[in-house]
């Protein structure tokens, strides 16, 4: 049998992984700091309203429409106008199964094989196995930290090719927490209209600012360049396992409809979000309430943890936490950074992501889930601060 060269992406565990396995596999018992999956966090749902929303009789009608049913659409336009008072026509909106999906439809509405698309640097690793099944090339463009996080205009600029179709930003990022500015927005939106790309826009952490004043979304006006904002349920609700996001579509009237035609034809090959869920999707968003004010509850409380711990580390030191649920810790750099979580996991049986997983340049950047269970947090955190005092 022969496979499509863009499945050799290699599935060999990396040393991280395989040290995990092995503590496991032995017996021990980890304190795991990179837990973010809300619906395991010990958060408290209002479980009978989503499961009631999901016994809608309408569901069992399948009348499909490619961007999703008007009434989801229509809860989807209610959310931005409550959550951040932007107008958002349900024409413009289109709903997928998860962000994945619909960073894989807007590579395929995009991209040409082997063309290419802008992605930071540090940030999630969720686009190389997306882009190897499009056929899509990514290029890195460097963010720097200096008093807080910032894009490298001179390197994003250099790294636009005439291959490049497209310029992703995830506002605020994920896992620094950093939103981009409005400043910064001119910029790239000037980018993308000199050079003829498209701006694609990460949102799903855009309802959690901590430590900064909450930045506007990019769904607001105006638009000088296409753009895409992405956003979902896994996030806003809590909800990963409903598996339903979307995208809204901005720009120049023309530009904005010839991307919605070619998105429906993209859509409807797939029909991927299940009716139960769209049916229910205003209930779903409405929930977010509750949800949302235990996860900031939750980090508030662990940013408390972490720095009662550190501050008995001198070595040890963190950035400043804009948005989201992660932390990045800086730590001497005297090894390997992956070395270093091996190390945490094997004599302090405390688990840690590596900087490297994210694209941190260089070492001594370590990531931990603000989402962890508290009393959990608290004692890995100490145990970190021990190791380095």
């Amino acid at each position: 049998m022969q496979f499509a060269a863009r499945t050799e992406w290699g599935t060999a565990a990396d040393g991280w992984a395989t040290a995990l396995e092995q503590l496991r596999t032995a017996g021990r018992s980890l304190l795991d700091l990179t837990a973010s999956n809300p619906t395991t966090a010990g958060l408290l749902y209002e479980e009978n309203a989503i499961l009631a929303a999901l016994s809608n009789s309408d569901a069992m009608q399948y009348d499909p429409d490619p961007a999703g049913i008007l009434s989801a659409r229509q809860s989807i336009a209610a959310y931005h106008a409550e959550s951040a008072n932007i107008s958002v026509d349900p024409k413009h909106l289109l709903l997928t199964a998860s962000t994945s999906e619909a960073y894989s439809f807007l590579f395929r509405l995009l991209c040409n094989s082997g063309e290419e698309v802008l992605i930071p640097a540090p940030g999630y690793p969720l686009f190389d196995v997306l882009a190897a099944l499009d056929d899509v090339r990514l290029k890195p463009y460097p963010l720097f930290y200096d008093h807080g996080w910032h894009i490298d205009d001179a390197a994003l600029t250099a790294a636009i090719t005439p291959r490049t179709r497209a310029i992703v930003v995830v506002h605020p990022n994920n896992p620094t927490g950093h939103f981009t500015a409005p400043r910064k927005r001119a910029t790239l939106e000037a980018l993308c209209r000199e050079h003829s790309l498209s701006l694609i826009v990460d949102e799903v952490f855009l309802d959690y600012a901590v430590e900064a004043p909450a930045e506007r979304s990019f769904a607001a006006a105006p638009h000088r360049c296409v753009t895409f904002i992405l956003s979902g349920l896994s996030k806003i609700a809590g909800l990963p396992q409903m598996k339903c996001a979307w995208m809204a579509v901005c720009g120049a009237e023309g530009e904005r409809d010839r991307a919605l035609e070619r998105l429906s034809v993209i859509a409807d090959s797939y029909l991927s979000v299940s009716s139960p869920v769209q049916h229910a999707l205003p209930v779903l968003l409405a929930s977010r309430f509750a949800i949302q004010q235990q996860i900031r509850a939750r980090v508030a409380e662990n940013l408390r943890l972490l720095d009662g711990a550190i501050g008995r580390a001198p070595a040890v030191s963190r950035l400043m936490v804009a948005a989201g649920w992660n932390a990045v810790l800086r730590v001497p750099a005297l090894e390997p950074v992956e070395s270093l979580a091996i190390r945490l996991m094997q004599q302090q049986n405390v688990m840690v992501h590596p900087g490297s997983f994210y694209g941190f340049s260089g070492d001594g950047w370590l990531v931990v889930s603000l989402l962890t269970l508290p009393e959990i947090f608290r004692e890995g955190v100490e145990r970190i601060a021990l190791y380095f005092a």
